[in-house]
């Protein structure tokens, strides 16, 4: 874009002449050439024996393993969320120690710290 100034005279303002609006060609984005690298693979892991662990460190040991999700439910069959892992014991899990698995594949089945478990 350019800006043509008019010569002021002795008693006008300086004034600036901006080009026509209609004129201004729109810029486009050329798309890039380098393309977007792809998600890694997802390595999967072993399953890890979290049973009798509390629920936090039980999910720390499945992430030190290879796998950042995990799931979780309550089994006392109360269907009660798991807001304080840490207040939680692992109780039963599927897949088994020793079983690959990927992101989600792990359940482990939990009841609140002094509730009746097998531990």
């Amino acid at each position: 874009m350019t800006v043509q100034a008019t010569e002021p005279s002795p008693t006008s303002v300086p004034r600036l002449v901006l080009p026509d609006a209609t004129s201004l060609e729109p810029s486009v984005l050329e798309p890039s050439a380098t393309p977007e690298p792809a998600a890694p693979e997802p390595v999967p892991a072993f399953m890890p024996s979290v049973v009798c662990m509390n629920l936090q460190t039980a999910q720390n040991a499945i992430q030190a393993a290879g796998v950042f999700y995990s799931r979780s439910v309550d089994a006392s069959g109360a269907s009660r969320m798991q807001v304080n892992d840490s207040n939680w014991i692992v109780v039963a899990q599927d897949p088994p120690a020793g079983t690959l698995i990927g992101e989600g594949d792990a359940l482990l089945s939990s009841v609140k710290i002094g509730e009746p478990n097998n531990c």
